[in-house]
């Protein structure tokens, strides 16, 4: 799995025009799955995001976790994630699991996460034309691969 985390005061997703669902404090996770991944990758990584310290703490250093500033969290499913331009100039998406994988895999890391947090995850709506707004907060991004592991 690969996942691009943003520390964001807001976040949400539309759908034809319509807001599907909107967060607060939290994170906006963009979530890419890989056919080799399993339920490792999704132990592996619900428990990181939900412990990484990237929220200030009252000196304003980065030392609180998403469940520790009792934010929420919003996953939404972005194949893209694991485009390859090694070659010419359109991306292949070859890494990325198809659906039928990736569904199952994608739902199963939300319900993993929802535990983790202790409370229900928002998310997009896989395969949909999302529209997704966001106010990074600092900002801070950061991309992790279960497979690296960094």
């Amino acid at each position: 799995m690969r996942a691009v985390i943003q520390r964001v005061s807001e976040a949400s997703v539309r759908i034809d025009g319509q807001i599907k669902t909107a967060i607060r404090t939290g994170l906006l996770v963009l979530l890419a799955v890989e056919d080799t991944d399993t339920g490792e990758d999704i132990e592996w990584l619900s428990g990181k995001l939900v412990r990484l310290r990237i929220f200030d703490d009252d000196q304003g250093v980065m030392n609180r976790s998403v469940q520790e500033v009792e934010g929420d969290i919003l996953v939404v499913s972005q194949f893209t994630l694991f485009a390859s331009t090694r070659k010419g100039n359109r991306p292949s998406y070859s890494r990325a699991a198809r659906p039928e994988t990736a569904i199952p895999l994608y739902e199963a890391f939300v319900g993993r996460l929802a535990q983790e947090l202790g409370r229900p995850i928002h998310t997009g709506e896989f395969g949909a034309d999302m529209k997704v707004g966001l106010t990074n907060d600092g900002p801070v991004s950061i991309v992790i691969d279960t497979k690296l592991k960094e």
